[in-house]
């Protein structure tokens, strides 16, 4: 009689990497006898994937783990072991201060670690408290290569084909974090993405910290961008959408731009951070492009893409940022047309040097941050606004939240909602596009049958 398997809770703080390095941490503890659960509750292992870049973010970490903690002192007095690992960039930047502040925690893991994770569990389970933040130089993603078919059936997939970054923004931690930039093999990335392909997805988003910055040596000999995968990825039977995130203005080059313009499996949608509007302003977060520079990089891309959604990051109240500047961020809004965008107040980042340099007053950081995103959300309306009476493909991914409701994604990546079979859910139909709500679009299906013609035919059998 084999052994009842063990069972590991995984919560994801943050990005959609971590997302990712989530489901290939659970893959690697599923091979290891550990049973994937929805809760922390009946749990034997609780790992934490966190993320650095939110306010607060190692503070709400410590604050879980005392939750935690809880459940950990109950399994105890039950007779059962339970673990509690932080993994993610608040492990790799701050892991011997969280062996030091939580007792309660067994292991400590960052995100260049993961293909130790397994061995790293059993030490943690044989009493040892583990730190695991070394930047290994093995390559962590074939350490995790997955077996086939264990996951269920999805319509869309994370790929991450890069990690790590070089350029050293300073308020940013994720070159302390995640190391330096390094690209994924093109064999590596073809593999995986022709079986998830196989596995029944439709749409694979590539990540990275800067993903745009990948580059390869492709089957031609020739050094590749993200622009070339793109097009070998467009060639994968199955693969009917790309997309990419995320990317940083320096590094999006003419072979990505003609890859906007030649492909029509990589959707119109393409997140570019600038972080701010003002040159002063910039140059103080070492981004090394200017407003001028961005904004010509706009107007290149909507003509390679007359349809392309834009999407944006702004940090605001920016050490040194005064009235002056910030006018000029949301001018830079009002330049772009933003379909959707992300925004938050600046908090120090402990090591980078932005951290040390004067703070503007939380007080008007708030101020400035309502009025941004006043004006972000117009942009957004604005947008949404002019999808409607389109007719879009959409892929369905879901059931909506009323009965008979289904929910997909745009090309534009909005949510569109639809009345609609479920049995639609993993297909792509085209939808009319007849209404528009604060963050959703709806609509109604424009042909008596999807576009995927098997699909069609088991919504209507």
């Amino acid at each position: 009689m084999s052994a009842k398997p063990k069972r590991v809770f995984v919560k994801t703080y943050g990005c959609q990497m971590n997302v990712y390095d989530s489901e290939r941490m659970t893959d690697a503890l599923e091979a290891a006898g550990y049973a994937p659960v929805a809760s922390a509750d009946a749990a034997d292992l609780v790992l934490l994937n966190t993320c650095h870049i939110r306010e607060k973010a190692a503070e709400k970490v410590y604050s879980e783990v005392g939750r935690l903690r809880r459940l950990k002192e109950q399994a105890a007095a039950d007779g059962r072991q339970m673990l509690i690992g932080v993994a993610g960039c608040v492990a790799q930047a701050e892991g011997e201060e969280i062996v030091r502040r939580a007792s309660a925690v067994d292991l400590v893991i960052g995100p260049q670690s993961y293909q130790r994770l397994p061995d790293a569990v059993a030490r943690a389970a044989s009493g040892e408290r583990v730190i695991e933040t070394d930047f290994a130089i093995a390559d962590k993603f074939a350490a995790l290569d997955r077996p086939h078919g264990t996951r269920p059936k999805r319509s869309s997939a994370f790929l991450t084909v890069q990690e790590g970054c070089d350029k050293f923004c300073s308020f940013c931690v994720v070159p302390y974090t995640r190391g330096a930039e390094v690209s994924r093999p093109v064999d590596a990335i073809v593999a995986e993405a022709q079986r998830l392909a196989a596995e029944g997805v439709r749409e694979v988003t590539l990540l990275g910290q800067n993903v745009n910055a990948w580059h390869g040596v492709g089957p031609d000999g020739r050094e590749w961008s993200l622009g070339h995968l793109l097009v070998r990825l467009s060639e994968i039977p199955g693969l009917d959408r790309l997309r990419y995130t995320t990317s940083h203005p320096r590094d999006m080059d003419d072979a990505l731009i003609a890859a906007h313009r030649d492909l029509d499996t990589l959707m119109p949608y393409l997140h570019l951070p600038v972080q701010a509007g003002s040159d002063r302003v910039l140059a103080a977060m070492n981004r090394r492009h200017t407003r001028a520079d961005y904004l010509r990089l706009i107007d290149k891309i909507k003509a390679a893409r007359p349809d392309i959604a834009m999407a944006g990051d702004f940090i605001v109240g920016f050490p040194g940022e005064t009235d002056a500047d910030f006018a000029d961020t949301l001018s830079i809004v009002d330049d772009v047309g933003y379909a959707s965008a992300f925004s938050f107040k600046y908090s120090p980042r402990p090591g980078t040097p932005a951290a040390e340099r004067s703070q503007v007053p939380e007080a008007v950081k708030s101020e400035r941050l309502a009025a941004l995103q006043a004006r972000l959300n117009a942009a957004q309306a604005d947008f949404n606004a002019s999808r409607v009476g389109m007719v879009a493909e959409v892929l369905f991914e879901k059931d909506g939240r009323h009965p008979g409701q289904i929910v997909g994604r745009s090309p534009w990546l909005s949510p569109v909602q639809v009345s609609a079979p479920a049995a639609l859910i993993g297909s792509i139909a085209r939808v009319t596009i007849t209404d528009v709500g604060a963050n959703s679009l709806y609509g109604v299906l424009a042909d008596a049958d999807p576009v995927d013609g098997k699909i069609a035919a088991e919504a209507t059998a």
